[in-house]
């Protein structure tokens, strides 16, 4: 099946890349393996420039790879234009870090000499998704390379200009060949690429049902593997929140690359003694965002990446107000071409409806409203993900014990919206996926941490 590039906002093909043939796809590997023995005793400072060098060339290209994003999966303009940005940040984090999280510990014991060190497992094979189709790339590819490994990338099917545009950048940015090389390829090619001896370890970012697939199959081969997958993010809005500030956070949560990000605000778990008035301004503030054209500036919420993710969208707000939840905006999808969806927000969300239970993969805010303290809690943990919560209270010595405490997630902010931070570790639990990315953990994550110890 051929990759093929369809602009969500005209419905119009942009490109159409043939797969590698099996013959190409040995080569490849064969290829990448030769360039991993090198890369790995490539010294850390050398290692880093290239990274820089990649940073500098993401802050160049900014303009080009942000439009490249809005035709091939809708993304705003201003949002992919941030998104490269931060792909320029996390290259020289780790450049900067990387020497001082890789270095050698000493551990006392009745050796002479005893210490852990760490060493590059190899290659890499990475599953990506096109929501952040420069972000998930690169904050794998920039701790794995500065850790000496080499990376394969499957990156999904209809972003294949911004798959190969990053290994254009790296290599510009003087990796060597090799180092970093994209597969077009199927599902099926693949699992071959995970059981493949050269294939040391496996990451994936994307849907709860490719990861447990992609998990079974590493398993199977006993490879390392880092899992991040969807998500049903609870926010947590107590009696005594400073409601502006809780509105505002939930909204640009909900909505950031038109509400199709795995970490974004999804239930809005609301102590009912201001459940109305939360329901009214955030009412307010979404029905105020322009959505249309991503291409064009001031866009806000462009079209879902596909049509066939806007169908299923669909389909779970009607299930929802069939079962009796409220609709407070939204929920019907406009005439004409491109794949919109309106920022949506349902009212009266409870247990058995979809907005409740799965992850809605969109601009779609679900209200649920709870008696107190205790049983926002309670809700905002019954489910089956844990990649991130938030808990909005004047109190914030309260919250952060809510958040350290009780909130079941692999990230819990307070008075925030839930975002990545190459300083912190970021993963879930549960079908969230496990394994951390980012911070020294996601350095560490491929590194083969090695017991020294010497007589």
């Amino acid at each position: 099946m051929p990759y093929i590039a369809i602009d969500p906002t005209t419905g119009t093909e942009i490109s159409r890349h043939e797969e590698l043939t099996a013959t190409e796809l040995r080569a490849a590997i064969a290829a990448t393996h030769t360039a991993a023995r090198a890369w790995r005793t490539t010294s850390m400072h050398s290692r880093g420039e290239k990274l820089r060098r990649a940073a500098g060339l993401l802050r160049e290209r900014n303009g080009q790879y942000a439009e490249l994003m809005a035709r091939e999966m809708g993304k705003p303009l201003a949002q992919g234009r941030a998104e490269i940005e931060k792909c320029a940040w996390v290259c020289e984090y780790y450049a900067e870090h990387g020497p001082g999280f890789l270095k050698a510990e000493a551990v006392e014991t009745d050796a002479s000499r005893s210490f852990v060190t760490h060493r590059p497992l190899g290659i890499v094979f990475a599953v990506m998704p096109w929501n952040f189709p420069f972000w998930q790339v690169i904050r794998f590819a920039a701790p794995a390379l500065m850790g000496g490994n080499a990376a394969l990338l499957k990156h999904a099917q209809n972003v294949p200009g911004c798959a190969l545009a990053i290994e254009a950048l790296l290599r510009d940015a003087g990796f060597p060949a090799g180092v970093f090389r994209t597969l077009l390829i199927s599902h099926q090619q693949a699992r071959r690429v995970i059981r493949h001896r050269h294939v040391a370890a496996v990451t994936l970012t994307g849907s709860t049902t490719a990861g447990k697939a992609v998990g079974r199959d590493a398993g199977q081969y006993l490879k390392k593997h880092v899992l991040e997958l969807g998500g049903s993010d609870p926010y947590v809005i107590l009696a005594d929140a400073d409601l502006d500030l809780a509105v505002e956070a939930c909204a640009t949560s909900r909505l950031i690359n038109s509400g199709q990000s795995c970490i974004a605000a999804k239930r809005f778990v609301v102590v009912e003694s201001v459940r109305e008035e939360f329901e009214r301004r955030l009412v307010a503030r979404m029905e105020r965002v322009r959505m249309g054209n991503p291409l064009h500036e001031g866009t806000e919420v462009g079209p879902q990446a596909r049509a066939d993710l806007r169908e299923a969208l669909h389909e779970q707000v009607k299930e929802s107000v069939a079962k009796g939840a409220r609709l407070l905006l939204g929920g019907v999808m406009p005439d004409g071409p491109g794949a919109f969806y309106p920022p949506t927000v349902l009212g009266g969300v409870k247990k058995g409806m979809s907005a409740y239970g799965e992850e809605l993969f969109g601009p779609v805010a679900a209200v649920i409203g709870v008696r107190d303290m205790k049983a926002a809690i309670r809700v905002a943990n019954d489910t089956a993900f844990g990649l991130g919560a938030a808990v909005f209270t004047r109190d914030t010595m309260l919250g952060e014990r809510i958040a350290s405490e009780s909130l079941e997630a692999g990230s819990c902010f307070v008075n925030a919206y839930v975002r990545s931070d190459p300083r912190l570790p970021f993963g879930g639990i549960r079908e969230s996926g496990h394994g951390r990315e980012l911070g020294r953990q996601g350095l560490l994550e491929f590194q083969n941490v090695k017991t020294v110890y010497v007589a």
